[in-house]
């Protein structure tokens, strides 16, 4: 088995999947016609954004829809930056919400957390 993909419920698709162009530099690899479902390119794996609508359709018991309103998830994404002050800056200027600005933590590795819109927690942090 291999790890294929992460999927983001969000409350709208291309617009997450614009706010990750801008804010990360990826780049979308497609969406679905019904917009409901997208994949962004990020090396070996994707990143994925399906819509609520798709979330409350595929899990009938219901789930916790990610909000700026609440407080993140315990669960993040992670971006490995070569700069991660530049990065966490321009995450900022694209919209993310700054969480915990660049620091060094005590085994050597810069690391900064954003929220996205839709309040995913994002890690960006440099090479281990």
């Amino acid at each position: 088995m291999k790890f294929a993909y992460t999927i983001l419920y969000v409350k709208n698709v291309a617009q997450s999947v614009a706010f990750y162009e801008r804010a990360f530099g990826l780049k979308q690899r497609f969406i679905d016609e019904s917009g409901q479902y997208a994949e962004i390119e990020t090396g070996g794996t994707a990143l994925a954004f399906a819509a609520n609508e798709l979330a409350h359709s595929n899990l009938p018991e219901g789930f916790q829809e990610n909000s700026l309103s609440k407080p993140p998830a315990g669960i993040e994404v992670g971006f490995v930056a070569g700069d991660v002050k530049a990065a966490f800056s321009k995450a900022v200027e694209a919209g993310a919400i700054a969480v915990v600005a660049p620091k060094v933590k005590p085994w050597g590795q810069t690391v900064a957390y954003v929220r996205d819109l839709d309040g995913i927690l994002i890690e960006i942090a440099s090479p281990m």
